[in-house]
């Protein structure tokens, strides 16, 4: 391999000081130097000490998108620069509960921007007290 390949695809681990330090993971895999993708991982709604911001799901919501643009800024990107994002719920109802709020708080994030998206039930997620998980792409 040469060394423009090496540079092409080693893999820059992007994680903000902002946000709960990871441990066994990264938030954020950037590769392609100062542009390409960035993998980034499920954020759920706690605050940078790991604590949920709220029981309410739009809080968490809101607090899980935050913490994923905080890794897309951290990589050098924007809002605009998401173009996947995967939602992970238990309920469906509960968000379909939640739908204005969350567009309203969306939209403060995100403006008009509206990438590719997946909502999925899942029967659990890895915190307990958590009620929502965003992942996604972003291309810097």
């Amino acid at each position: 391999m040469t060394h423009a390949t090496e540079r092409r695809t080693s893999p820059r681990y992007v994680n903000p000081s902002t946000l709960a330090k990871p441990s066994g993971y990264s938030n954020g895999v950037a590769y392609g130097g100062g542009g390409g993708a960035v993998f980034l991982a499920g954020q759920i709604g706690w605050d940078a000490e790991g604590r949920m911001v709220s029981g309410r799901f739009a809080d968490q919501f809101d607090q899980a998108l935050a913490n994923l643009l905080a890794v897309v800024a951290d990589a050098g990107g924007s809002p605009e620069s998401v173009g996947k994002l995967t939602i992970y719920v238990l309920d469906c109802d509960e968000y379909r509960a939640a739908r204005a709020e969350i567009g309203e708080r969306y939209r403060r994030r995100m403006g008009r921007h509206y990438p590719a998206m997946t909502l999925v039930e899942v029967r659990a997620l890895v915190e307990p007290d958590a009620r929502v998980e965003i992942e996604g792409i972003a291309w810097l």
